[in-house]
């Protein structure tokens, strides 16, 4: 399936509004990078973790569906952030994998480096991919 950032900013306008930019968009992995801007800053003069884990949402999501069926919509179900370093200027360049498809989530790790490329940030998240319109079929009791 090929996947334009246009078609990501029309899906999830966030993307867009947040700055993100994609560089790399395969089920191999999905590149993305977002500019530090005074705006997305912190006390301390970092950029926000919240800014951080937008970018590296958007980069797992659009990584796990990439990994799914055909129309798959994604929706983080679970994310664990580890913020290792502050990231005060340039870029942050994120770089999500996925760890594990099954068959109605994906299991990504996105890393977030500076431009030194000290890694600054690592987030796991559970990625639900569902093609919407497709039957759920419930699991027998036990």
């Amino acid at each position: 399936m090929t996947v334009t950032a246009d078609d990501i900013y029309a899906m999830a306008p966030y993307a867009r509004t947040l700055g993100v930019r994609f560089t790399a968009l395969s089920a191999e992995g999905v590149d993305a990078e977002l500019d530090y801007v005074p705006a997305l800053s912190t006390v301390g003069g970092g950029l926000h973790g919240g800014a951080l884990m937008g970018l590296a949402d958007v980069a797992s999501a659009v990584c796990a569906a990439l990994n799914g069926p055909a129309g798959a919509v994604p929706a983080t179900t679970t994310s664990t952030t580890h913020f290792l370093r502050p990231l005060r200027e340039g870029t942050a360049f994120a770089k999500a994998r996925v760890l594990r498809v099954g068959r109605d989530t994906a299991v990504v790790e996105c890393d977030i480096e500076d431009d030194r490329r000290r890694l600054c940030t690592r987030v796991t998240q559970t990625v639900s991919i569902r093609v919407p319109g497709a039957e759920v079929t419930a699991s027998p009791p036990r």
